[in-house]
């Protein structure tokens, strides 16, 4: 089955490298997870920080920051109760003290044909994303974003919304993945940043552990 983010980007998703297109395009009748590992030099603001803190127990942002950090990332696709299609990410960054994690689950909206993620373990923020394809990297960026309560979505004004832009390319030179990521607001300015590089394996993941497949959320999804 195709994966969210071949609905979303079309004939575009042709346009990808072989390796970057079959890391985003894994669907849910795979029964393998794509697993990442690497190195990554994350780099975060000052003004943010209660809130920073406060993230990571939604496995959301984090407030550690540091160079050469070990970094695992699972990939894997799963179908929702509701009926859709969800990719989810979940990211590990191993400091001297600490694991931190920052989950996303990715949505193909086919109704409204718009690509959502749902940031955290809960879902608390929620958010469009506008893929396209750069020299056979993928380049996502977002667009509207929500505060999810309880089932309500509660839009976010500019002033408080992120701006996000992920790159992740694939280097034949070095045979690994390439991504980097920056998370910034126009009122606090720089949230967190990462850049690295990472070999990935595809592993048999017959069924989808309850840590990659969160029960709660996604039975109904924002407003267009």
């Amino acid at each position: 089955m195709t994966g969210v983010y071949e609905y979303a980007l079309g004939d575009e998703a042709d346009d990808l490298h072989p390796k970057v297109r079959d890391r985003y395009g894994i669907g849910p009748d795979e029964g393998t997870a794509c697993v990442g590992r690497g190195r990554m030099h994350i780099s975060r603001g000052t003004h943010t920080l209660p809130v920073l803190y406060a993230m990571t127990t939604q496995n959301l942002l984090f407030p550690e920051a540091g160079s050469d950090v070990p970094f695992t990332v699972t990939t894997v696709g799963w179908e929702h109760d509701a009926g859709y299609e969800v990719l989810t990410t979940a990211r590990e960054f191993a400091f001297d003290r600490k694991r931190r994690r920052f989950d996303s689950l990715t949505v193909w909206d086919h109704e409204n044909e718009r690509l959502l993620d749902f940031l955290g373990t809960t879902g608390l923020i929620a958010s469009e994303l506008h893929p396209r394809v750069e020299n056979g990297a993928l380049v996502v960026e977002g667009g509207k974003q929500w505060l999810t309560v309880g089932s309500r979505y509660v839009p976010l004004p500019g002033p408080l919304a992120a701006s996000v832009e992920v790159r992740d390319r694939y280097d034949e030179t070095d045979e690994q993945f390439h991504v980097t990521a920056t998370v910034e607001n126009t009122l606090a300015g720089h949230i967190l940043s990462y850049r690295g590089s990472f070999t990935q394996a595809l592993e048999p993941m017959e069924t989808v552990p309850a840590d990659l497949r969160p029960s709660r959320g996604l039975s109904t999804l924002p407003p267009v």
